[in-house]
């Protein structure tokens, strides 16, 4: 459904866009994660038409998005980082304005604006003018602009920014009941609107592409944060038995206790896999009870970390 290949994007000697490549299936939910600053908001902009790109291309449905820009805009719904609304007009003379701008025949006018007053929760709100709106509510007429004409691709830019955490819980469950009749875009610097909503991860850094996946391949890619131990014993001597069969730069530390139950983490990566039988084979010799042993699980955000500290400590080498 959208395919980028290549492309740049430079405003006098700086480059916001390197060369990026990647494609969106149909009926996919893309999570476009990155910090500020990464260049999601230029490849949003280039994809809507807003912004010409410097090289490369874009399609969306097979259309270039610069040679027939009306043909993809009419196949796009798109909501930018600043929502755009007319705060003197009605919720519902608003989405009647903007369907018939988008091209909805005035015969299916009146039920795609029922259709999509419904699917955003705005009923009890389209009486009233958009500047009397709440955040939360104004974003959700964001979303149903974006819907009215019913358009096939849904580009999402920052869409909880600013809102309260009952909003971003009310604006994200609506993100992902849209996602299973559109293909989408969600552009954000949230981990959380990512885990819950998306199913594959392109994170951005510096305009370009440090990683490209599912939760779980990205996830499965990372080292994990170290095994978690659980023993029915005396501390001091489980402490002194582990620091003598650890190497003197793997740390341990006790993470709590819980009666006579105490909780270790000991700071090994995958790579030392035959660490964790080595610590069973020692709670048993030494006559303890060892209740837990598990690998420390890795997660979205320590994937977004290290590749974009990683890529900022090579540039900085660079």
């Amino acid at each position: 459904m959208i395919e980028v290949e290549r492309l740049e994007k430079t405003y006098g000697f700086a480059r916001a866009l390197r060369g990026i490549s990647f494609s969106v299936q149909n009926g996919e939910v893309l999570g476009f994660l990155g910090p500020n600053g990464a260049g999601k908001s230029t490849t949003m902009k280039i994809l809507t038409g807003y912004l010409l790109p410097t090289g490369g291309r874009a399609s969306v449905d097979g259309l270039d998005v610069v040679e027939r820009s009306l043909e993809v805009r009419r196949r796009i719904g798109y909501l930018p980082e600043s929502t755009p609304l007319y705060a003197d007009m009605r919720v519902d003379d608003y989405l009647r304005f903007c369907a018939e701008i988008r091209g909805v025949p005035r015969s299916r006018r009146k039920a795609q604006v029922a259709r999509a007053v419904e699917r955003c929760r705005l009923e009890r709100v389209t009486g009233k003018n958009i500047v009397e709106l709440s955040k939360g509510y104004k974003q959700r007429v964001g979303l149903a602009q974006a819907i009215v004409h019913e358009p096939p691709v849904l580009i999402l830019d920052e869409p909880t920014s600013g809102l309260d955490p009952n909003q971003i819980v009310e604006v994200r469950k609506l993100i992902a009941e849209l996602g299973e009749q559109h293909t989408v875009i969600l552009s954000t610097h949230y981990l959380q609107e990512v885990e819950k909503s998306c199913t594959r991860v392109v994170i951005v850094h510096q305009g370009e592409i440090v990683a490209d996946g599912t939760q779980q391949q990205l996830v499965a890619q990372q080292p994990s944060g170290g095994v978690l131990l659980t023993v029915r014993g005396p501390e001091q001597a489980v402490l002194s038995q582990l620091r003598e069969l650890l190497p003197a730069d793997v740390p341990v530390a006790v993470t709590a206790r819980d009666g006579d139950r105490v909780h270790y983490r000991v700071a090994v990566d995958r790579q030392n896999a035959p660490v964790d039988e080595a610590l069973a084979r020692l709670v048993v010799k030494n006559g303890w009870d060892l209740l837990e042993l598990r690998r420390e699980a890795a997660t979205l955000e320590d994937v977004f970390r290290n590749l974009t500290l990683r890529a900022q400590q090579e540039a900085v080498g660079a």
